[in-house]
């Protein structure tokens, strides 16, 4: 529980995350009065106040010589009045192509007379749990969830589908986790990979490194499409060619590895990056190893951000909806809502396209 809180208000909190986690269930019996006041060496009249503000905000009910239980959210709950509140969380909110997904998302909601509540995870597991626990414990009627290193697991299953045991719909955008069974709005980025990695075949490039970062299902799908656009023309990507990271080494790894693939006899004469933001960062290495883009070395990257053209070298990349995507997500979710469905909407895989620009080159055009 949180220091900083008064004592009923940390108790609270600790119940509505029991709630949240799935730890209580609809229906479950907390323990009694006297159980919880031992247990949080607290007082019987704080923790009848910590029960009592939590009866009237919906979250417990109380049965006459019975005890207290866990209610169920009304529908009126989800769906009117001050509870008109979607939540979105998402790995960042401020960076890179996050602002024109939450833009999207809030210009839709407002438009169906909806307010946004947003959280961020930056990345981490323990955080994205923490963010389920309050967008339930702050009353959502519905919930837009980017997954948190979709590749690597979901360890908070039980507070996802606390979600759907309380009848809140929830959808996911750019990936989802494969054990949930929730609609999902995303690019189809194996596709995408592919894309990218064709136009550099087709200019004569077979020297080509890939730099995926692989803790997220969209790198692990960029990468099979990189794999399979060689494998569509019988070539083998060589290994040390393919350069996987993870969140926690993006700011070294890439980097160290393509200084070290540029300085060999032979370097690879294109690179396929994982996003816009890579690539961008790429190009200090490639300025200190004196070489030129497109003239020494063909980029192709992801999402069609700003930063795609914010330098002298404008990037050849795979295009991303972002704020159509946050459209499109805060519309089906509506959607769910007002026909009272949980996790049973269809989602919406959007086709990339190459967006072409001057960071690549047919091999010997120089």
């Amino acid at each position: 529980m949180n220091p900083q809180y008064p004592k009923y208000q940390r108790l609270k909190e600790e119940i509505s995350s029991w709630i949240a986690g799935g730890k209580y269930r609809p229906g479950d019996k907390l323990p009694s009065e006297n159980e919880l006041a031992e247990q949080f060496g607290l007082s019987r009249q704080t923790v009848r106040q910590s029960i009592g503000e939590l009866v009237s905000e919906g979250w417990l009910s109380r049965e006459q010589g019975k005890g207290t239980f866990v209610a169920k959210l009304q529908a009126d709950r989800r769906g009117s009045g001050a509870s008109r509140m979607v939540g979105l969380i998402t790995t960042h909110i401020s960076d890179y192509i996050f602002p024109s997904i939450v833009r999207g998302v809030e210009a839709a909601l407002k438009e169906r007379g909806y307010r946004l509540l947003l959280s961020s995870t930056e990345g981490s597991k323990d955080k994205e749990r923490e963010s389920l626990e309050t967008m339930l414990s702050q009353g959502v009627c519905g919930l837009i969830v980017e997954p948190t290193k979709s590749a690597e697991g979901n360890p908070n299953y039980e507070a996802f589908m606390a979600l759907e045991y309380h009848g809140i719909p929830m959808l996911m955008i750019n990936e989802q986790y494969p054990d949930l069974d929730w609609p999902c709005v995303k690019v189809d980025d194996e596709a995408g990979g592919a894309l990218a990695t064709e136009h550099l075949l087709a200019a004569g490039h077979r020297a080509i490194a890939g730099l995926f970062k692989t803790d997220d299902l969209q790198g692990v799908h960029r990468m099979k499409g990189f794999v399979q656009a060689h494998r569509e023309r019988r070539l083998s990507v060589p290994p040390d060619l393919l350069v996987r990271y993870r969140t926690e080494n993006r700011d070294s790894r890439p980097h160290e590895a393509l200084r070290e693939l540029l300085s060999r006899p032979e370097p690879p004469t294109a690179i396929v990056c994982y996003n816009d933001q890579l690539a961008v960062s790429l190009l200090d290495v490639i300025r200190e190893e004196g070489l030129r883009v497109p003239e020494n070395l063909s980029i192709v990257s992801f999402d069609d951000s700003f930063l795609a053209t914010a330098t002298e070298i404008k990037l050849t990349t795979v295009s991303h909806p972002k704020a159509e995507l946050g459209e499109l997500a805060a519309n089906l979710l509506v959607t769910m809502l007002e026909k009272d469905v949980v996790g049973r909407s269809e989602g919406h895989v959007y086709a990339p396209h190459l967006v072409l620009r001057t960071s690549t080159a047919p091999l010997h055009s120089f």
